[in-house]
C-alpha cells in the first residue's frame, strides 16, 4: 500500500532522518592516528597535584579517554578543536580546560555535572551526542565531582574551537530535545545484586565512563542504540593511513565466535591493558583508546571489564549472506598466494616477527560491517608503537597491488573459512573504502 504524505509531514519526515543520520555519524569522534599517546593536561601551578580528589579525577578522566575528543592534532591537552565529520558537516569539540573565556572555568560543579550527565550546556542548549552523555550520565555524584576538580586544575587554555560547519536541519539544537524524549534514559548507574562487586565495577566502566556501546553498537535511523543489539558492531567515520576518511566497523564484542568467543578474559584484559594479546595487536582508531584510556588504568579496573564483557549475552548480530562457492575458491586462491605466508594457510599466523596476526575467531575479520577489515587490507593496518617486543611481522598494503573484485574475494574468503562467520564482501564495498 502507497503511502500519501502531505508536504508538511514529508518535511517533518526528512528533518527528522537527517537529524538521525547526522547524530549517527557524529556520535563517533575523528580519531588522529598518533605514533603515541597525547599528553594529559599539565596541572595549573596553584593546583594542587597531591590532592586526592585530584588525583581520581585524572584516573577518571583517563578511564573515560577524555583527551583524545578534546585534543586537536598537535594542539593542547582538552582545549578542543577536534573536527568530527558527518555526511551534513562538522563538529568541533570544545574547549574543556578551566580557561574563563573560552572554556569551563566560569562554570559552576552543578552545572558541570548537567552537561556530564544530561547533556546540557549553562546557557540551557542543548548538547550533540558527540559527546557522550548518553553513558555518562551513569555516572556517580562523588565521581562526577572528582572530575569537576580535577578540569579546574589542568592549565587553561585560552582557545576558542572553530564553529561547528552544520547545515538546516542539523544546526538547530532545540531538534535535540526531542531527540532525548525518545531515546535517552537519564539516570546513575544500579548495581546489580546478583553480581559480583568485580562483574559490577566492569558494568560500569564499560557502560559508563568506557562508553564502549557508542562504537560496537549499531544504530537505528535516529542515530540512537539499538538495545536488542548492543555490542554487537558499529560504523564510524575515522582515517584511514593515508589520511582521507573511511568508513570504519567496531567488532562484535558479545560472547559469540564472530565476537569475543574465542578470547579468555585473560586475553581480553591482556589486550585492553597493553594493546597485545595471542590474538592481536592494537591498531587504526582503537590505537588511542588503549594508549590514552585504558592501559593508564588499574590491573583490577582492567580485570574486571573483561570479566563484563565476557558475560555479555550472545547475538551474532547481522551477519549477512555467505558468498558463492566461486568467490570462496577463488578467495582462497588469493590468500595463499598473497597472505598464507605470514598468516599461514591455517589462519592460525604465529606468535613470531617472520609470521602474522591470528585470523581464526578474529572479530575484527568478522564484524557486521567489512568495512575494517577491507581497509587493513588496502592500506595496511596502522600500528601502535607500543612497548615491548614486536609480536608480528608488518604487514604491507595490498591496495596498489589487488583489484576490488581481488580484494572482496579475500576478504570473503578470511570471513567465512576456519569456522569464522562473517558474510560476503562485494567489490562495491571494497571500491567504497577506497
Amino acid at each position: 500500500m502507497k503511502l500519501a504524505f502531505d508536504r508538511g509531514r514529508r518535511t517533518r519526515a526528512a528533518t527528522w532522518v537527517s537529524l538521525g543520520l547526522t547524530f549517527a555519524v557524529a556520535l563517533v569522534v575523528e580519531l588522529t592516528f598518533a605514533d603515541s599517546s597525547k599528553a594529559d593536561s599539565p596541572l595549573d601551578s596553584k593546583g594542587d597535584q597531591g590532592n586526592s580528589q585530584v588525583e581520581r579525577g585524572r584516573y577518571l578522566a583517563r578511564a573515560g579517554n577524555c583527551v583524545s575528543c578534546h585534543t586537536s592534532p598537535g594542539g593542547p591537552a582538552f582545549a578542543g578543536g577536534l573536527a568530527l565529520n558527518t555526511p551534513f558537516g562538522k563538529l568541533y569539540s570544545t574547549n574543556i580546560t578551566p580557561d574563563p573565556e573560552t572554556g569551563i572555568g566560569k562554570w559552576t560543579e552543578e552545572q558541570f555535572a548537567r552537561a556530564v550527565r544530561e547533556g546540557v550546556r549553562p546557557d540551557g542548549a542543548h548538547l550533540y551526542p558527540a559527546f557522550p552523555y548518553t553513558a555518562y550520565t551513569k555516572l556517580s555524584d562523588e565521581d562526577v565531582s572528582a572530575l569537576f576538580a580535577y578540569m579546574k586544575v589542568v592549565k587553561p587554555v585560552s582557545f576558542t574551537p572553530p564553529e561547528n560547519e552544520m547545515g538546516f536541519p542539523a544546526n538547530q539544537r532545540w531538534a535535540l530535545g526531542m531527540w532525548k524524549m525518545l531515546f535517552f534514559d537519564e539516570g546513575r548507574f544500579l548495581a546489580d545484586s546478583s553480581q559480583s562487586e568485580e562483574w559490577n565495577r566492569g558494568a560500569y566502566l564499560v557502560e559508563g565512563l568506557g562508553h564502549c556501546s557508542a562504537c560496537h553498537s549499531p544504530r537505528n535511523f535516529m542515530g540512537a542504540e539499538q538495545a536488542s543489539m548492543a555490542m554487537t558492531g558499529g560504523e564510524y567515520t575515522d582515517k584511514v593511513p593515508s589520511g582521507e576518511i573511511r568508513t570504519w566497523s567496531a567488532p562484535n564484542l558479545t560472547d559469540v565466535p564472530n565476537g569475543l568467543g574465542s578470547w579468555p578474559m585473560e586475553e581480553v584484559a591482556a589486550y585492553l591493558r597493553t594493546g597485545r594479546n595471542g590474538f592481536t595487536e592494537t591498531h587504526g582508531p582503537m590505537n588511542e583508546v588503549i594508549l590514552n584510556s585504558t592501559r593508564h588504568l588499574s590491573e583490577g579496573d582492567v580485570r574486571a571489564m573483561a570479566v563484563y564483557l565476557k558475560s555479555l549475552p550472545g547475538n551474532v548480530g547481522n551477519i549477512g549472506k555467505a558468498a558463492s562457492a566461486q568467490v570462496i575458491e577463488d578467495g582462497e586462491t588469493l590468500y595463499n598466494v598473497n597472505c598464507g605466508t605470514c598468516h599461514q594457510p591455517t589462519g592460525l599466523g604465529a606468535l613470531s616477527e617472520q609470521a602474522g596476526a591470528k585470523l581464526v575467531g578474529n572479530p575484527l575479520v568478522q564484524a557486521s560491517n567489512p568495512a575494517s577489515l577491507i581497509n587493513v587490507i588496502l592500506y595496511g593496518p596502522h600500528l601502535a608503537k607500543l612497548p615491548g617486543p614486536k609480536r608480528w611481522k608488518d604487514m604491507p598494503e595490498f591496495g596498489s597491488k589487488l583489484s576490488d573484485d581481488e580484494v572482496a574475494a579475500i576478504a570473503s574468503y578470511v570471513r567465512s573459512a576456519w569456522g569464522n562467520v562473517g558474510g560476503a564482501v562485494t567489490q562495491e564495498q571494497v571500491a567504497k573504502q577506497r
